[in-house]
């Protein structure tokens, strides 16, 4: 499957489609797309913002979650067209409309949540990463499953996103870097470890994981400023060389995979704080 996966991205032009600029603002820690949108959330940011992703102008739609301290992740929900944005500083997950609406509801989960992703139940799974577990809320905020990943020695959860197989795929926050699957048991299914590829070498901090429709795994190491793929058995990752802009992709943090637009966005959690847009076909 990443022959297939690196054979398309070989055929992109060497540089981004397009560049969001920060305009000064912070570091971008995540982003999402739905439909017409891109949203963006950025560190120490009180608003998330809106992006049209025909034009990528911003549009004067601002969604803002009162009370945000420190947001670190974000997710769409299409079921019920639910933005939602994880707050590490107050253990908080905020749920926003994105029909227009002022409605937006809070709820509380486990220690520093960081990554957030929405399941094929509509369930929102939090990566709880100072609780070291996983978390399933509805959309309302009701807790209807948790994980503790002691037993399994996973440490440092930084993202979740739960796979066909109801397995989950959980990229840690360590260095040297590791993604694991762990099964719903709380136990590990297999592992990528940076001493299994040696043409890729040591990878730091795998963050803003995506899952494409052929199980590759889409990761950033913003150490080394590269956007690496791992196959579905993790059993080899080769970095995407081809993913380039002129000036250099500069501490990549989030992505955020668009396969039906065949587009991958990656925000820049420093250097130029942007957002990059490349075409991308798998």
């Amino acid at each position: 499957m990443i022959a297939t996966l690196l054979t398309a991205v070989k055929s992109i032009a060497p540089t981004s489609t397009h560049i969001i600029p920060s305009e000064g603002r912070d570091g971008v820690n995540a982003l999402t797309s739905h439909g017409d949108k891109v949203f963006v959330v950025r560190r120490r940011g009180e608003q998330v913002e809106v992006y049209d992703a025909g034009t990528f102008t911003l549009q004067r739609m601002h969604i803002t979650p009162p009370g945000l301290g420190y947001p670190c992740g974000s997710a769409v929900c299409a079921q019920y067209r639910r933005l939602y944005v994880s707050d590490w500083y107050n253990n908080n997950i905020h749920g926003a409309e994105l029909s227009g609406s002022n409605a937006v509801t809070k709820w509380s989960v486990a220690d520093s949540p960081r990554g957030l992703s929405v399941n094929k139940a509509h369930n929102v799974v939090v990566a709880c990463f100072g609780a070291n577990k996983l978390q399933e809320y509805t959309t309302q905020g009701t807790l209807v499953g948790e994980m503790s990943l002691q037993q399994a020695g996973v440490t440092s959860p930084w993202h979740a996103v739960q796979l066909s197989t109801g397995d989950y795929m959980v990229s840690h926050c360590t260095s040297p870097g590791v993604v694991s699957v762990v099964g719903v048991n709380g136990q590990i299914v297999r592992t990528y470890k940076e001493s299994q590829s040696s043409d890729v070498g040591q990878i730091n901090y795998p963050r803003g994981p995506s899952v494409t429709q052929n199980h590759n795994i889409l990761v950033a190491d913003d150490t080394t400023n590269r956007i690496l793929s791992i196959n579905g058995s993790l059993s080899s990752a080769q970095v995407l060389a081809a993913l380039s802009v002129d000036d250099g992709i500069q501490e990549p943090w989030g992505l955020c995979l668009d396969e039906s637009r065949g587009r991958l966005y990656v925000g820049e959690g420093g250097g130029k704080s942007r957002v990059l847009v490349f075409d991308v076909t798998f």
